[in-house]
C-alpha cells in the first residue's frame, strides 16, 4: 500500500497559545509521525493551528485578532506548523468537522486524486473525553471526525484515552483510526492558569512562547477582570 501524506490540525481557543500547545505538535513530530509511518500508510507533512471563532462565546475569550497574532508569532519560525485564520474570519462559530473539511480542501487544492493528503485532528486526551459529554458533540460530526478523518491524541494526566475508547462504542468501532501518543513528562500548563498568573502579576516566562509573551506585554492583555474565568 502506498504511503499517504497527512496534515495534523489542532483546534482550540489558544487564549493564549502555550508551550503545551506547541509541545503537542513537537511530540507529534517525533512520536506520532513514527507511529503513523510505522503502519506504512501515512507520512505527516505539516501541522495547522486554527483558533476558534469569537462566536464561541467562551468566558474570557480574547478577541480573535489578538489570539491569531499570538499564534502566528509563535510559529513564525516553524518549517511545518502554520496558523489558519479561516475559522476566525467566518461570520459565526464553526464546528470542528467544518474546519477539518476546510483544511482538507485547502491542502488538496490542485492535488491529484491518487496523491490526496489526509487531515487528522490533533488533540489532548481531555478533548477525546469530551466526546462522551451529552449534547456537546453531534453524533454525525463524531462519526465523520473519527471515521473519515482520524485522530492523533496526546495523553495528558489524569485523562485515560484508552478507557474512553473502550467505553465508547463509537470510538471503539473506529479505534484503528485513533493514534495515541504517550506524553511521559507531566505538563500542567493551561491557558486558564496563564491568564490567572498574568492578572496577578506573576511571571509566565518559559510557560508560553516568547513571541506570545512579548505580544501580551506590548498590548497589556489579560489584565481585566473579565478574563478571570
Amino acid at each position: 500500500m502506498p504511503v499517504q501524506r497527512a496534515v495534523l490540525l489542532a483546534c482550540g481557543s489558544f487564549n493564549p497559545i502555550t508551550n503545551m500547545h506547541l509541545r503537542m505538535f513537537g511530540k507529534s513530530i517525533h512520536s506520532s509521525i513514527d507511529r503513523l509511518d510505522s503502519t506504512g500508510r501515512f507520512k505527516v507533512v505539516g501541522g495547522v493551528i486554527s483558533p476558534v471563532n469569537d462566536g464561541y462565546k467562551k468566558d474570557g475569550l480574547l478577541a480573535a485578532s489578538h489570539r491569531l497574532a499570538m499564534c502566528r508569532a509563535s510559529v513564525a519560525n516553524s518549517t511545518w506548523i502554520r496558523t489558519d485564520d479561516w475559522e476566525l474570519t467566518n461570520p459565526e462559530w464553526q464546528r470542528t468537522v467544518s474546519v477539518l473539511r476546510h483544511v482538507r480542501a485547502q491542502v488538496n487544492e490542485g492535488v491529484s486524486a491518487e496523491d490526496q493528503i489526509r487531515v487528522k485532528l490533533l488533540c489532548g486526551a481531555d478533548l477525546l473525553e469530551s466526546f462522551a459529554t451529552p449534547g456537546l458533540w453531534a453524533v454525525e460530526d463524531l462519526l465523520e471526525i473519527v471515521g473519515e478523518f482520524g485522530i492523533v491524541c496526546i495523553t495528558r494526566m489524569p485523562s485515560d484515552p484508552f478507557k474512553f475508547i473502550y467505553e465508547s462504542d463509537l470510538l471503539h468501532a473506529h479505534s484503528h483510526n485513533i493514534t495515541i501518543v504517550h506524553e511521559h513528562i507531566r505538563n500542567e500548563i493551561s491557558s486558564t492558569h496563564i491568564r490567572r498568573h498574568i492578572r496577578r502579576g506573576l511571571s509566565v516566562r518559559y510557560l508560553i512562547p516568547d513571541a506570545a509573551l512579548d505580544y501580551i506585554q506590548q498590548n497589556n492583555l489579560y489584565l481585566e477582570a473579565k478574563s478571570q474565568l
